[in-house]
């Protein structure tokens, strides 16, 4: 095992080993010599010893021991042993042991790690995932894979980066990207999906690859640029999520205003979860009791600052907060028709401000102006002006700059910049100059969605946990829907302590946090049941809640049927 890794680590080990030798024969040729001239010097003085004399005193000079036995008198000699002595410290006490660490140590750690860097998953291994970077994406993604018990596998092409994620608990093994017998060494054939968040070039590579393999796999990548879109597919990609595109229209879809009312977040079976900002509807004031009984539609929960709260029936609605809402298309239609609130400005709306008229910036714009939504785009570099009446150049930290782009009068602004930290500052600018205005602003990294709430931030759009929740509801999963981060739909069988009670017996929403907004049956699914509604057996219910409202679900009913069983 040990002789086929160094065969692995390849010329570089040979390179070391000659040098290595060089350095060792080059000491042997100095020690020669100064044994030599130690004879010679002897017999200057008029004394003989022998070549091992000679060996032994010119070793245990170098090493500095210097015994003392054998020493020079006349002066020559005592030069000729400093010449000796610095010449063996900087050979054998430096030199000698950095060669030694450079040609023997660091090479058998190498061989070690090769060792250690799985190539391969194990031999029955199904139903996983394949992923091929590891980065904020692929981060978000495998938490929730975990969370759900998906196996998955990180392939990389450095070893060390393979190390080092398994050490932090990661699964990873080693291969490069383009070499299809790293893919079937990863089991491709018998994974879920393929999952490729690299650059364009990259991935159209992983795509093009997997493909020469298998052709029954499903292959999703992400995509930066348009034209890239095209190219993945003709690669083979089953389909391509543009992560700027899926960013700005969230992003446009939180802003106020538009002829869009309610907007749609996700399906299940013959369910639509959809959002609508409470501003613009008339229940105002009213509570979320109230709300629901006097609409059709399931009103599930709020947003508020980010967080997703199923509330009681006593809970307020006021113009801060985004209603949740599920039902069958033609409730939700009611519902446009029957509460939307009047737009309270007359003639045109104000611009929404966009800061930051970057790559998800432009595409924010584009997605506001497909709703009917007017924009100003205030960006810093003047070779980003697209079009000089849309666009106002100077920093958005400036307020000069901001009152020019319409801070004053706007309903929204969006802070779309790839910098959480800039984000985070510009939020907290924006904040004091309107304290009352709706603030939409971008995450690059999960772990920044809390700070941007805190700085003032309504709601957080973060590009890893969209491209993780777009990535793991193509999982195909009918029974889960991935909504936003912390809220997920999912569907399950009745538990037998639930069949044959009322909603009102069961009282699953006090009991879990989770929301009964659906009970699938053979006939069809019944939207917004009643708490009259009976759970019978063989039918699935569906609910809405976050992941510690499942967990509860599970723990109170799954979980405990099966221990009694």
């Amino acid at each position: 095992m040990k002789l086929k890794a160094l065969r692995q680590l390849g010329p570089a080990v040979k390179n070391r080993v000659i040098a290595l030798s060089r350095f060792l024969l080059s000491l042997l040729g100095l020690v020669i010599v100064f044994s030599l001239g130690f004879q010679v010097i002897m017999a200057y003085e008029g004394r003989d010893y022998s070549w091992i004399s000679g060996l032994y005193w010119t070793f245990t000079t170098m090493s500095t021991l210097g015994f003392g036995d054998i020493a020079f008198v006349s002066d020559l000699g005592r030069v000729y042993s400093i010449i000796v002595l610095i010449s063996g410290i900087i050979f054998m006490l430096v030199l000698l042991p950095f060669m030694f660490i450079r040609f023997v140590y660091e090479p058998w750690v190498q061989a070690q790690a090769v060792n250690r860097v799985p190539r391969k998953v194990p031999d029955d291994q199904s139903g996983h995932v394949i992923l091929t970077f590891y980065g904020p994406v692929a981060s978000t993604l495998i938490n929730k894979l975990r969370q759900f018990n998906y196996p998955y596998v990180v392939v990389l092409p450095d070893q060390d980066e393979v190390l080092a994620l398994r050490d932090a608990g990661v699964t990873a093994m080693c291969g490069e990207l383009d070499d299809p017998e790293t893919y079937r060494l990863a089991r491709v054939e018998n994974a879920a999906m393929v999952a490729t968040t690299r650059n364009d070039v990259i991935n159209t590579n992983v795509v093009f690859t997997v493909r020469g393999i298998t052709d029954e796999i499903p292959v999703f990548a992400t995509a930066r640029e348009p034209a890239a879109s095209e190219i993945l597919k003709l690669a083979g990609c089953t389909r391509v999520i543009n992560l700027t595109d899926l960013v700005a229209n969230a992003l446009a879809r939180r802003a106020i205003g538009g002829q869009k009312f309610t907007h749609v977040v996700g399906h299940i079976d013959d369910l639509v979860i959809a959002e609508v900002d409470a501003a613009r509807t008339t229940l105002v004031g009213q509570s979320l009791g109230d709300a629901q009984d006097a609409t059709a539609v399931s009103v599930v929960g709020v947003w508020t600052r980010g967080k997703f709260e199923t509330g009681d029936e006593d809970m307020p609605i006021d113009a801060a907060t985004t209603l949740v809402m599920a039902g069958s298309p033609a409730q939700l239609k009611e519902f446009d028709a029957n509460f939307r609130a009047p737009d309270e400005h007359n003639g045109e709306p104000p611009p929404v401000v966009i800061i930051g008229g970057g790559r998800v910036g432009r595409a924010t714009a584009a997605a506001l102006e497909r709703r009917g939504i007017d924009y100003r785009v205030v960006e810093m570099l003047k070779e980003r002006i697209v079009d000089p009446e849309k666009y106002v150049l100077g920093s958005a930290s400036d307020k000069e700059v901001m009152i020019q782009a319409g801070i004053e009068t706007a309903r929204t602004v969006i802070v779309t910049t790839r910098d959480d930290e800039v984000n985070t500052y510009l939020t907290i600018f924006c904040r004091l100059l309107r304290p009352e205005i709706q603030i939409i602003a971008r995450a690059t990294l999960e772990r920044n969605i809390a700070s941007l709430h805190r700085a003032g931030s309504d709601m957080v759009i973060s590009s890893a946990t969209m491209g993780a929740n777009s990535l793991f509801n193509l999982l195909k999963r009918s029974d889960l829907l991935m909504v936003a981060e912390g809220l997920n739909v999912f569907k399950l069988a009745v538990p037998k302590a639930l069949e044959g009670k009322t909603l009102m017996e069961a009282k699953i929403r006090r009991r879990t946090g989770c929301t009964v907004i659906g009970i699938d049956q053979a006939e069809g699914t019944t939207t917004n049941p009643q708490p009259d509604a009976v759970l019978p057996a063989g039918a699935e219910i569906v609910l809405i809640g976050n992941v510690e409202a499942e967990t509860n679900f599970l723990y109170e009913f799954a979980r405990r049927q099966s221990i009694e069983n």
